[in-house]
């Protein structure tokens, strides 16, 4: 076996002893590059009461706009049967200006909506205005004639068959009008006892926009 040597070795005399210096540690350097990341100020400012309530108002004003608009003038109106052709068609959608009869009264040649006699229930009737409140309306060989006189101005119906009681004299009233259909053969309107004088109240507005796609979409004309 071989024996253990516990003798200390010499040291070398030409090297010199390392010094330890108390407390010393170990340093390790990091070279590698850091990143720094700047906070920037945002720039938000805080949002005034006055800005909100600002805005509030401008959407409170154009959701009002947008309403008024929808019912004075996007009223829509089914048109049925072939009355007022061909000018209106069966089917044709309109859109109905509610508002013009609270600036102005109905005009002869308007084309205005209406419930016949009043009725809620009944369904919305379109016709040409042809007498005005006050007039007295007859037809005679198929033409109209007001106050005595054949009247053509504004009057878009002609060769009219059937007088039903305008075959008389009819007088209107202060708020009533007397309304014909383009196409008076297949028309009922105020020579029969059943339509009659339409009243002021009773008219919704004007027709003036035809929506239904075709031929006829756009401004009503006459």
């Amino acid at each position: 076996m071989q024996e253990l040597n516990f003798r200390r070795k010499r040291k070398n005399p030409g090297q010199k002893p390392r010094r330890q210096t108390k407390g010393t540690k170990l340093r390790f350097e990091d070279r590698r590059k850091k990143l720094y990341f700047e906070k920037r100020k945002t720039g938000k400012r805080p949002v005034s009461i006055r800005r909100v309530l600002g805005l509030m108002i401008q959407a409170a004003v154009v959701c009002a706009a947008a309403v008024f608009l929808s019912v004075s003038f996007g009223y829509r109106v089914s048109n049925a049967g072939d009355s007022m052709n061909p000018v209106l068609k069966n089917g044709d959608v309109v859109l109905v200006n509610r508002l013009i009869y609270e600036i102005k009264d109905p005009s002869r040649g308007d084309i205005v909506v209406f419930r016949p006699g009043g009725d809620e229930n009944s369904h919305y009737s379109i016709k040409r205005i042809v007498g005005l409140p006050g007039e007295t309306v007859q037809i005679v060989d198929g033409k109209v004639y007001i106050n005595g006189e054949e009247a053509d101005k504004d009057i878009h119906v002609s060769d009219i068959a059937y007088a039903g009681v305008a075959e008389e004299p009819v007088e209107l009233g202060e708020d009533e009008y007397f309304v014909i259909g383009d196409n008076a053969g297949a028309s009922d309107d105020s020579r029969t006892e059943d339509v009659g004088n339409v009243k002021a109240d009773d008219i919704c507005g004007e027709a003036w926009f035809v929506t239904t796609f075709g031929g006829d979409f756009g401004l009503i004309r006459d």
